[in-house]
């Protein structure tokens, strides 16, 4: 069973930071790319950052870019999202998910439809 779980989310300052983790099982890790998606309150699912698996290669949100650093463990299976000075607009329900054949392009694909497989979320609140 394919299994991605997020974990690491909650309430933080403006200017703080925290780091998401998303622990995948149940498929080839090093055959997957990684991404971060992220759904504010009647917004629709944005790409926030993602990793891929053939060169780890790593792209971001231009409204990320400078703040927020994806990384991997393919020992562990695990990709993290490490967020540094968050903003208020940062708050949403961050989700990190899956896909095979990855192109650069999946990473702001609307809505993160492309992709395969989807942990359940989990909460950031920046409050200002």
């Amino acid at each position: 069973e394919v299994q991605l779980v997020e974990s690491g989310g909650g309430l933080v300052q403006a200017g703080g930071s925290l780091r998401l983790s998303c622990a995948a099982s149940g498929f080839t890790f090093d055959d997957y790319a990684i991404g971060w998606f992220r759904q504010a309150p009647g917004k629709e699912r944005e790409g926030v950052s993602c990793i891929s698996s053939s060169d780890v290669s790593t792209y971001y949100a231009d409204s990320v870019k400078g703040r927020f650093t994806i990384s991997s463990d393919n020992a562990k299976n695990t990709v993290y999202l490490q967020m540094n000075s968050l903003k208020p607009e940062d708050t949403a329900v961050y989700y990190c998910a899956a896909i095979k054949f990855f192109i650069p392009e999946d990473c702001t694909v609307v809505g993160g439809r492309t992709w395969e497989y989807w942990g359940q979320g989990t909460q950031v609140t920046v409050s200002s």
